[in-house]
């Protein structure tokens, strides 16, 4: 059995797939798979999972039509081996001892899951210098290096929402039927399969340090895709029926009130998507929504800032009003290929600070190891990153 099985949903993603599997391939763990799933690509995807899989026999390939993402990941699931299972989304790539330190830590500690923090980054189109911004999971700084329980504690979805920063023990989501919910495209399911990772599980741990590299750039992300508008209310209501049916009231009455506040900022995300003639039907959609819940005792408002309570109200007592007075004036910058961050309307990612100079410590301790020196780096601390820390430590001098 390997002991970490990758999960790769590929979907036209030619431009950015090398430097994925690159980063896979060199990974300083022992005995790994890597289950690329071909979703139907139309480009040379499949040719490049070929190449790579004529090189190295732990890329395993299953070519398949396409049936969007939640369905490409769940054949992926059912096909993977090892005692925990990973993701890498096409597009990103990941530092070359991240799969190592985190099975360390989740094997010792027989954990159910193990999340750590990550990078967000763009790509200066002349330079190629990296544009690196540092996500810590945890902003309260208080759960990080010890055992914790999910399902018993509901404040840690508040950490910002993602389900590729870490590794999640196979036979718990076997055993808890965890998958995704497959719906057409890519439309936020792995929403559903981080809320239902943490309502099972019993023993999790989330790590202070990045690995992950999660690329904000792409143009072909679905989060641009204007036409999904109800993408994620469909996804919310899937979670919430999800919760209800599996694991009854008590459970559903411990996670709703934090449910309705991380679907709130999910919705404030869409709308920096979404094109502007939807505002007004989807501020009367997500009012109906919030009026029904306050109704049914799913809202507690001393979880929101001022901020989101005024807005809250707004859309539940006059929606036409709302585009006008908080409607975006621009669109965001793109998150993750298939996920929102549910954090991303209400704090956007911190730039290297001197908070992040261990970062920089760990980055060059990879970069002096001789898996690092070995072909062309898969990581480097970039320019821009740089000169912030320098900047960091004249003003701590000063």
């Amino acid at each position: 059995m390997p002991k970490v099985s990758v999960i790769v949903p590929i979907y036209n993603v030619e431009q950015y797939l090398d430097e994925a599997l690159r980063s896979l391939s060199r990974q300083t763990l022992d005995d790994m798979e890597f289950v690329l799933v071909n979703d139907g690509s139309k480009d040379s995807s499949l040719e490049i999972m070929k190449r790579w899989a004529a090189d190295d026999p732990r890329f395993v390939i299953i070519d398949k039509e396409n049936g969007g993402y939640g369905k490409a990941m769940n054949v992926g699931l059912d096909r993977a081996t090892g005692e925990y299972i990973g993701i890498l989304e096409p597009d990103d790539f990941v530092l070359l001892d991240m799969f190592e330190d985190l099975y360390k830590v989740a094997h010792e500690n027989d954990l159910d899951f193990v999340k750590a923090d990550f990078f967000r980054f763009t790509t200066n189109d002349e330079s190629g210098d990296m544009n690196l911004y540092y996500n810590h999971l945890d902003k309260s700084d208080s759960y990080y290096g010890r055992v914790v329980n999910p399902s018993m504690d509901p404040v840690l979805t508040k950490f910002i929402m993602n389900t590729w920063s870490g590794i999640y023990k196979r036979s718990f989501l076997n055993d808890n039927n965890i998958r995704h919910h497959e719906t057409p495209g890519a439309s936020f399911q792995d929403n559903g399969f981080f809320w239902l990772t943490f309502v099972y599980a019993k023993r999790a741990m989330f790590i202070r340090r990045p690995y992950y590299m999660n690329r904000r750039d792409n143009p072909n992300s679905s989060v641009n895709n204007r036409g999904k508008v109800y993408a994620m209310n469909q996804e919310y209501d899937y979670i919430r029926h999800q919760i209800r049916r599996r694991l009854g009231p008590e459970v559903w009455d411990r996670f709703k009130y934090y449910f309705f506040l991380k679907r709130f900022h999910n919705y404030m995300f869409t709308y920096q998507r979404i094109a502007p003639e939807f505002y007004t039907e989807y501020s009367v959609r997500i009012g109906e929504e919030f009026k029904r819940a306050k109704r049914l005792g799913e809202i507690d408002e001393s979880l929101f800032t001022d901020l989101e309570k005024k807005k809250m109200l707004l859309l539940m007592t006059k929606p036409e009003a709302y585009p006008a007075r908080f409607a975006p004036k621009k669109t965001a910058a793109p998150a993750s290929s298939s996920s929102a961050d549910s954090s991303a309307a209400s704090s956007a990612p911190v730039y290297v600070t001197p908070s992040a100079l261990k970062a920089e410590k760990r980055l060059q301790e990879i970069e002096n190891s001789t898996t690092w020196k070995v072909g062309k780096a898969v990581m480097y601390v970039p320019t821009h990153a740089k000169e912030a820390i320098k900047k960091a430590r004249k003003q701590q001098k000063k």
